[in-house]
Formats: structure tokens, C-alpha cells, sequence
């Protein structure tokens, strides 16, 4: 009885002075660390980088003293079962510090620039500039700022690695009320694509200045992609416009019609046979149809085969795409926007159920009226200059963060593509994925493409759903992909006479399924036309078309053999692209008929078995 005591106490005295007073010293120690961290976003808020250099230097201490606190109890990390969660922490402590040290320096790169850039409290010769010098003023201290861009993606690359060793999967969904899987996970995920662009974009942050103009006069292309009349690289090309950037400073050069590049080519080649195949009355090939490949850089070598005829050629720089959902994007933050006397917004229009912006667009440039309309089109390049000049005219505080983050969001999501005649850029530009291209993989891949062939606008109402099914036998792995197609709303009045707008119609689609180089077809179902099996871009490719009619349905299942085989399920990993141009299909994944995941495909995914 007496020795059962003196464990006892010995476990007291354990419990009090190795666990509870450790534990009560760190809450304290990180009670007093947030309310330093939110001294420093509220400083970020002011718009005031002195204040805000002297808060981070506090966070910086305060960090100091709770990570020392924290070593106290990292002996428990050899305890079984509890080690792991503990070894957590030592990991989520470590990419703090990185952090932290990280903004350090980019504060101070920052800070003797500050009130050109307009990140100085009290500062109004920024605000008091316009645009054009606004930006200009920014680019030409670019280079000054990168010069720190090494080490801070060191201390970035660091964090993100001791993040990745954190498994989301092991904590429980909730707490109480309190969400805690999905919250690491979602950080996780938000701080790998902040560190890509830190990292792996390294070499393209340092270019940004020459890419905006500061060596030379840059000419860059821009396409607009209609992802409502769905195409391989994210939407009809609809219209295209020209921009020179000398020192930051944009200017319009040509906004107009695509239809009036393809008028500019005196004589077209032949459609391809997918063209003379799946499109509807079209037997010649033009710029408009051009984007056949699910690749952006192959389908822009199509482009440029139709673009060197037209004498409306330019000598470009880069070219970039932007669909409707950059359009909306811009303009939910900046608000109605007048172009030639007319408004565009982003709020809902009944008469499709769609943002303002797209049903205005398409009743301008689609339907029909008993004159010419000249450069119908032209008014996308319009809309998008305005709006970059409306950007540029406030104050930097005001909407420049959140414009910034829906243009790396729009980027990852492939709603804008990039490609840059410069070899090293564009390498930089493939690396973090913003440049369309359809990617190698060792393991399982899948991409599904659809192109909307002569099917009006339907991809406004058009739904789609992914079933992905791995089944794991003696190492062969057998895969079944079941796709959903659903259009629940009527049929629009497509009657030209009555200058109807065509929006909803039955959908021609032309369906590629990309899988690994080597997968046998077992089966397809739901094709109206032969299914085709062939190589494309490393990859093997199941073809074929189906129509989805306005309140109707239809679905096409697929099964096939992967060419490899696993020894484990616990060895199974896929890589599922997504197609440019789409909101986010639900995509659901079974292995060995158990769910696994379930979520929208709102960028490319990387699944494995945990």
C-alpha cells in the first residue's frame, strides 16, 4: 500500500511539473503570440509599414519565448501513440518560425520603397499619381524588392516542408462544434500553393520586370476564351486583343473579333479530321477552332500555323487567356463597370440564371439582328482594359490584395493560362502549373476533355459529375470512370428569325478520356459514334461524342486496365487534371469499393491511398 502511494505521487508530481505546468506556460506563452500576430495584420490594414515592422519584431520575440516553452514537452514525442501528435506540433512550430522569419525580411525589403508603393501611413504621393504611374512606379522598384526572393523562399520552403509532414488524416473530423481535419487540411493546402509561388515560380519572380517592360517594349497577346461553349483549353475563342507594357505602363493596342484574324487569312487549309468529324458544317480551318489540343502550348502551335498567314499578325511576347470567370471575379471586387455606354456587372441575371456580365455579353455578341454589327466582339478587349485602368486607379490598399488573390486563384484553377516566348519564364511558368500543359505522372492519371462542337452556349447550363472506381486484385489494377452529364434547364429560342438568343441547346460533345500510355479498353458506353482508342501526349486516349439535350440527361461509362500493377493498395496514387474553363466538376473516388474522397475538381488533384 505504501509503495502504490509513492507511485503515485511520483505520477503526481509527473503529471504537475512535466505536463500541466508545461501546458499552462505554452498556452500562455501563445495566447500572447496571437494577439501579437493580430497586431500585425491590423498594422497590414493601416497601411502602415513602420508600424507594422516594429509589431513583427514584437511577434518575432514573443515567438522566441513560446517556442522555447514548447521544447518542454517534446520529450513526450517518444511516448507511442501520443509521440506522433506531438511530433506534429514540433513541425507546426518549426514552420512558424520559417514563417515568420520569412516576413522578416520581406518587411524589410520592402520598407525603403515603401512610399512609392504606397505602404507608408500618412504617404499620398503614390495615391496622388495616376494609373499609368502607379504601376510604373511599382515595376521600376520590383527588382529592387526581389533581390531578397532567395531567402525568403528558403525560409518558405522550409516551412512547407515541415507542413507536409503533418498527416491531416489522423485527426478526427470535429470536436464539439470545432472543425479540425478539414482545417489542417485546407491550411496545408493554402500554404503549398503560397510556398510554390515562392519556390518553384522563384525564376519568374525575378523576371517579373523584364515580363512587364523594364529592358524593352513587350507586346502580349490576349485571348478570351468562352467557357460556356466549352473548348480543349478552356473555351471558344472569341475575341482577341493586343497590349504593349513599356516600365509597367499598359497600353491598348487592338481589341477586336477573332472573326476579323481569320478574315485576314486569305486562304484556310483543310478542317482536321476531328473538325470534319465532330463539328457541325465546318470544313475549313480556322484561328477560332484552333485550341484542339487539351495542351495549351500544342494547341497554340495550331494557332500559330493559321496566326503566321494573317495580315493582322504581331510579333507577341506572351499570349494569356481569361474566360468569364476572371470577368465575374473582377467584377464582384470593383463593381458595375461602364464600357460604351454600357453596363456590365456580376450580379445574377434572371434571364439565365448566370452573372450580368456573361448574359450581356452573349445577347451583344450572339443575337441575331437585321444589320452588321462591326467588331461585335471588340468590346471583351474594351471591358478588360477598362477594368485594369479602374484596378490601377484606387488606392493600392483598397482592392489590389483581393484582385491579387483572385489572380493567383484564377491561375491555379486554369481560368487564366500563360505562355511566354521567354524559355526560361516559361519553364518557371510550367513548374507551378499556370501554363496548361498536361502533365507526366508515375502513377494513375486521368484527365477528361470535353469540347462543345456547334452546341450554342450550353456549358452555362450543362452539369457533370465523376465517379473514378480503382479496383486492386493480385496487383492489377482494373478502372472504371462513370461521367454524368445533366442539363435541367429549357431549350432556349434558337429561332434566327425571331432574333432569338441562343443560349441553351442540345450539347455536341467531343469526349477524350486521358489514362496512362498502355491501358486497355474493356469497355465504353454512352458513345453515339465509334469509340477510338489511340496515343496522344504520352498518354493513352479513349475518344468518342455524345448529345445532352436541354432537360435531359446522359452518362457514359468507361472501364479499362491500367498498364502497370501495384503491390498494395497503400501504393496507389492518381493524378486527376482538370479541364481549363470549368468550374469544378464533383468527382467521387472509390478503391476496391470503398469511397476514399469526395470533392469538386476545382484544380488539378494528387490522390493517395493513406
Amino acid at each position: 500500500m505504501k509503495k502504490v502511494g509513492i507511485i503515485s505521487l511520483i505520477l503526481v508530481f509527473i503529471g504537475v511539473f512535466f505536463i500541466y505546468l508545461p501546458y499552462k506556460n505554452i498556452r500562455a506563452k501563445a495566447m500572447e503570440v496571437v494577439k501579437a500576430a493580430k497586431s500585425v495584420k491590423d498594422s497590414f490594414k493601416n497601411n502602415d509599414i513602420d508600424e507594422m515592422r516594429l509589431k513583427l519584431s514584437d511577434l518575432n520575440n514573443k515567438y522566441v519565448h513560446f517556442q522555447k516553452e514548447t521544447k518542454k514537452i517534446y520529450w513526450m514525442a517518444y511516448i507511442p501513440f501520443l509521440g506522433s501528435y506531438v511530433a506534429d506540433f514540433k513541425n507546426g512550430i518549426s514552420a512558424g518560425e520559417n514563417i515568420i522569419k520569412a516576413g522578416v525580411i520581406t518587411v524589410e525589403a520592402i520598407v525603403p520603397y515603401a512610399d512609392l508603393i504606397g505602404f507608408k501611413k500618412g504617404t499620398a504621393t503614390f495615391v496622388e499619381k495616376s494609373a499609368d504611374e502607379r504601376i510604373q512606379t511599382a515595376v521600376l522598384t520590383l527588382d529592387k524588392v526581389l533581390v531578397k526572393i532567395d531567402d525568403i523562399a528558403t525560409y518558405i520552403d522550409v516551412a512547407r516542408d515541415s507542413l507536409d509532414k503533418i498527416n491531416d488524416k489522423k485527426y478526427p473530423m470535429k470536436i464539439g462544434k470545432n472543425e479540425i481535419q478539414p482545417k489542417i487540411k485546407i491550411l496545408k493546402e493554402q500554404f503549398d500553393g503560397i510556398a510554390s509561388l515562392f519556390v518553384d515560380a522563384k525564376p519568374l519572380l525575378k523576371k517579373l520586370p523584364v515580363i512587364l517592360g523594364t529592358d524593352r517594349e513587350k507586346t502580349y497577346l490576349i485571348l478570351f476564351q468562352n467557357d460556356k461553349e466549352l473548348r480543349p483549353t478552356g473555351g471558344f475563342l472569341t475575341n482577341y486583343a493586343i497590349f504593349n507594357v513599356r516600365n509597367g505602363k499598359f497600353k491598348l493596342v487592338k481589341s477586336e473579333d477573332i472573326y476579323s484574324l481569320d478574315n485576314s487569312i486569305s486562304s484556310h487549309p483543310k478542317a482536321p479530321k476531328e473538325i470534319l468529324t465532330y463539328h457541325k458544317d465546318v470544313s475549313q480551318f480556322n484561328i477560332r477552332d484552333s485550341n484542339l489540343s487539351p495542351d495549351f502550348v500544342k494547341s497554340l502551335d495550331l494557332f500559330n500555323s493559321l496566326y503566321e498567314k494573317s495580315t493582322q499578325k504581331v510579333k507577341y511576347d506572351g499570349i494569356i487567356t481569361v474566360d468569364t470567370y476572371v470577368l465575374v471575379d473582377v467584377l464582384t471586387v470593383l463593381g458595375d463597370t461602364e464600357v460604351n455606354g454600357i453596363i456590365f456587372s456580376a450580379k445574377k441575371d434572371k434571364r439565365c440564371d448566370c452573372p450580368q456580365v456573361i448574359y450581356k455579353l452573349s445577347d451583344i455578341i450572339g443575337r441575331p439582328v437585321a444589320y452588321i454589327k462591326e467588331n461585335r466582339k471588340g468590346i471583351l478587349g474594351d471591358l478588360l482594359y477598362i477594368l485594369m485602368q479602374k484596378a490601377l486607379g484606387f488606392s493600392p490598399s483598397r482592392y489590389w490584395g483581393k484582385l491579387s488573390q483572385d489572380l493567383i486563384k484564377n491561375l491555379q484553377q486554369k481560368h487564366m493560362l500563360i505562355y511566354l516566348t521567354d524559355n526560361e519564364a516559361q519553364k518557371s511558368i510550367e513548374k507551378i502549373n499556370f501554363g496548361g500543359r498536361i502533365r507526366d505522372f508515375q502513377g494513375d492519371y486521368l484527365h477528361i476533355n470535353d469540347t462543345n462542337f456547334a452546341g450554342a452556349k450550353s456549358n452555362l447550363f450543362v452539369s457533370e459529375s465523376v465517379i473514378s472506381e480503382s479496383n486492386i486484385n493480385s496487383g492489377t489494377v482494373r478502372r472504371k470512370i462513370t461521367i454524368n452529364y445533366k442539363n435541367p434547364y429549357p431549350h432556349s429560342d434558337c429561332n434566327l428569325e425571331r432574333g432569338g438568343l441562343c443560349l441553351n441547346a442540345t450539347l455536341r460533345n467531343w469526349l477524350r478520356v486521358y489514362v496512362p500510355k498502355g491501358s486497355k479498353l474493356i469497355h465504353f458506353q454512352g458513345s453515339e459514334t465509334k469509340v477510338n482508342t489511340y496515343e496522344d501526349l504520352n498518354k493513352t486516349v479513349f475518344e468518342g461524342f455524345l448529345k445532352i439535350n436541354p432537360l435531359g440527361k446522359a452518362t457514359v461509362i468507361i472501364e479499362y486496365e491500367l498498364p502497370f500493377k501495384i503491390s498494395s493498395e497503400k501504393d496507389y496514387k492518381l493524378l486527376i487534371q482538370k479541364q481549363p474553363g470549368t468550374k469544378g466538376h464533383p468527382y467521387k473516388i472509390l478503391i476496391n469499393d470503398k469511397e476514399r474522397e469526395n470533392f469538386n475538381l476545382i484544380e488539378d488533384k494528387e490522390f493517395k491511398v493513406r
